[in-house]
């Protein structure tokens, strides 16, 4: 199978992106697109997180519990979507529409890319590493990074999203991001027509 998008990283961006791809299973120009996530979520920073901050979760959330309950309602909602366990990353190469990403198991191949990992100075993953970056903000002690990207892209056919993409740790803006990315994703599969999913109660 090819996938028309990979995700790497199981993290807020990571789950954010592939549960709005999900969600657009049932529209005509996303319903035959197979889209997977390789959920390595051991180095994300939801493992130690606690929430008391963010519209809609209920305070003392715990980030270990979303990362478990985003794989699970993930599966549920949306089941077409691949999750791919105990896999991490080493390689990425190819071009646009012709991808294969590389992982200790495996390698896949794939239309789209979307890196989602984390922004610590730890990452490495051949054929990114030319387009990683000091983070525009985080303190530079920190030493953290992202990839050089513009509106999320790196380059053709890869994109970038959450903290990596230079975005801010808080949690509403690194998953916001991963939703902007599935969106311009969705947008790209819909002939270039701004496209979002929203759900909606019916009201009779």
């Amino acid at each position: 199978m090819v996938f028309d998008v990979l995700i790497i990283g199981g993290g807020a961006a990571g789950m954010q992106c592939a549960l709005v791809l999900g969600s657009a299973s049932n529209k005509s120009f996303a319903k035959d697109k197979n889209v997977g996530i390789v959920m390595h979520q051991k180095a994300s920073h939801l493992q130690t997180a606690l929430f008391n901050n963010v519209l809609g979760l209920n305070p003392g959330k715990l980030g270990s519990e979303i990362l478990q309950e985003g794989k699970e309602q993930l599966q549920n909602l949306y089941p077409s979507v691949t999750q791919i366990d105990t896999e991490k990353v080493f390689e990425v190469s190819g071009n646009s529409g012709d991808f294969t990403v590389t992982t200790n198991k495996n390698s896949y191949k794939a239309k789209l890319v979307v890196v989602a990992l984390g922004y610590t100075n730890l990452f490495d993953i051949e054929g990114l590493n030319e387009y990683v970056i000091p983070h525009k903000r985080s303190m530079p002690e920190k030493q953290r990074v992202q990839l050089s990207n513009k509106d999320h892209i790196v380059a053709e056919g890869i994109y970038v999203a959450g903290t990596l993409a230079g975005w801010s740790s808080q949690f509403a803006i690194a998953a916001g991001s991963g939703a902007q990315v599935a969106t311009d994703i969705l947008t790209l599969w819909n002939g270039g027509n701004f496209t979002k999913v929203h759900d909606k109660v019916e009201i009779v």
